[in-house]
């Protein structure tokens, strides 16, 4: 049994790593029609893929770079709202910010109190001098979520595997 480690806490969230015992959450998270169209079809259909795909993903990210997508549970009641967190990937040159809310929690905050304290957590913990968004041309919640966090637009590109048209956000951060 892996043992969950909270990163981040705010006045709603605990922001704590996946364990197996999240596969459940996470197959019906990465099946929603809500992820397939902003984010892309993951082809997760038993608990078995969705366990290795927290193994070789938000398990084996934070392993390596001490980042992830990480759970995001209310701490009122211990429910799982959704997924945020930093994703490493071979086509962007740093770590990009990446979330999803599950539809009952939306309109109520969640997705930018989590990834407001993710930035401040790479600014001021990781240290990291650099985080991207991505983003669809037609997600605008996620547009206006990037902007509101001070993500600025760099460049339209197709980010691998799936080759789809995605809008490239950066921010620096000063690391004094």
């Amino acid at each position: 049994m892996t043992e969950s480690i909270t990163v981040i806490e705010t006045p709603r969230l605990r922001l704590r790593t996946v364990t197996p015992d999240d596969a459940a959450f996470y197959m019906e998270l990465v099946n929603d029609p809500s992820w397939i169209a902003n984010i892309g079809q993951r082809n997760i259909h038993t608990l078995e893929a969705a366990r290795a795909a927290l193994a070789t993903g938000p398990m084996a990210q934070f392993r390596q770079h001490g980042y992830c997508l990480y759970i995001l549970e209310r701490l009122s009641d211990g429910a799982l709202v959704g997924m945020g967190g930093l994703v490493r990937r071979d086509s962007l040159p740093g770590p990009d910010i990446g979330y999803a809310v599950r539809p009952a929690y939306w309109g109520q905050g969640y997705a930018y109190e989590a990834a407001a304290a993710i930035m401040r957590h790479a600014q001021h913990v990781l240290r990291l001098p650099t985080v991207y968004g991505i983003t669809s041309q037609k997600n605008q919640a996620s547009i206006n979520l990037l902007n509101k966090l001070g993500l600025h637009f760099e460049r339209f590109s197709r980010l691998p595997p799936e080759g789809r048209e995605t809008n490239i956000y950066r921010k620096d951060f000063r690391l004094d």
